[in-house]
């Protein structure tokens, strides 16, 4: 069961939504999403545009660090590519908190298609007060 913070933040999540972006799973301080890769997505080269890959990454990173309740934000993310995506592909993204401290929190999320690694994204978040 998707923990209630998460629902209500995606319910008015219009960008993920507007993406296609699904919660698969939801748990406090881990998250699963999936999007398929649509032919708005891919960019001059024939592959997904990288933003579209780091939005989805962004989105599970979200869910995972506000299923504890309090609004929290990302403070800052990288991601590093290491296989491009595909029209069609389906991409899913899995988080898992590593830390929290204070109002502060560490977030890694891989981006998988199958069994093969697309993208590797490490999230810093930030709990408002």
């Amino acid at each position: 069961m998707t923990p209630e913070p998460v629902a209500r933040m995606m319910a008015g999540d219009l960008a993920s939504n507007t993406l296609g972006i699904r919660v698969r799973t939801a748990a406090v301080g881990h998250a699963s999403a999936a999007m398929t890769v649509t032919e708005t997505m891919v960019n001059g080269h024939g592959i997904a545009h990288g933003g579209y890959v780091f939005l989805l990454a962004d989105t599970t990173f979200a869910c995972a660090c506000n299923s504890h309740g309090p609004v929290t934000v990302a403070a800052g993310a990288d991601i590093t590519f290491v296989a491009p995506a595909h029209l069609g592909d389906e991409l899913v993204a899995t988080a898992t908190e590593r830390t929290r401290y204070g109002r502060s929190g560490i977030y890694d999320v891989t981006v998988t298609r199958g069994d093969e690694v697309v993208a590797e994204f490490r999230g810093r978040s930030r709990t408002l007060r």
